[in-house]
């Protein structure tokens, strides 16, 4: 009556044990077979590791998708002829970080403070959902830049948006497939 071994007598029967039991048993009668439990462990987890980084870089691609288009709607509707290449990226990083306000609720410059110790930046932090998101709405303040909209009504409605479209993705069950 242990727990993690079941004997059972007569035809069909047989013993037997809780995979982790059975493993340790393994391991114990055979060398090889604990070599080859070992190897097949650091197969699956650098397996799961290289998922991982592809993950990783869908993500990152995907924000990049409409990257272009935002940032040349950027050039041709907010920055004027006569500015340094200083005052120009400026104009570029003050438009990430209303992205930035408006998905996150906080500029690039707040996520670092609030998480020294974290590698990367905001968006290497994000998830796939946010990310998406993100990619979205790069496309979407492209369209409302070209339409002549403030900064101010932008933030508004890309927030919106946001939330409408991180609601919607978070409910959505394919999503958490692709994770």
């Amino acid at each position: 009556n242990s727990t993690g071994l079941k004997a059972t007598a007569g035809r069909y029967g047989g013993t037997y044990a809780h995979p982790d039991i059975a493993f340790e048993f393994g391991m114990w009668i055979s060398a090889e077979f604990k070599i080859y439990l070992i190897k097949e462990f650091q197969r699956l987890k650098e397996d799961e590791n290289n998922r991982l980084k592809l993950e990783w870089n869908l993500q990152r691609m995907l924000t990049k998708v409409n990257y272009h288009i935002h940032t040349d709607a950027i050039k041709e509707n907010l920055i004027p002829s006569e500015l340094t290449k200083y005052q120009i990226n400026f104009v570029y990083a003050n438009e990430a970080d209303m992205l930035n306000m408006a998905l996150f609720g906080m500029t690039a410059k707040q996520w670092r403070e609030t998480n020294i110790k974290t590698e990367g930046n905001i968006r290497d932090a994000a998830t796939i959902e946010q990310l998406v998101v993100l990619s979205n709405m790069e496309s979407i303040n492209a369209v409302l830049i070209h339409q002549g909209l403030p900064q101010s009504q932008r933030l508004i409605q890309l927030n919106k948006i946001a939330i409408s479209q991180m609601k919607s993705l978070l409910a959505n069950s394919s999503i958490s497939k692709l994770k």
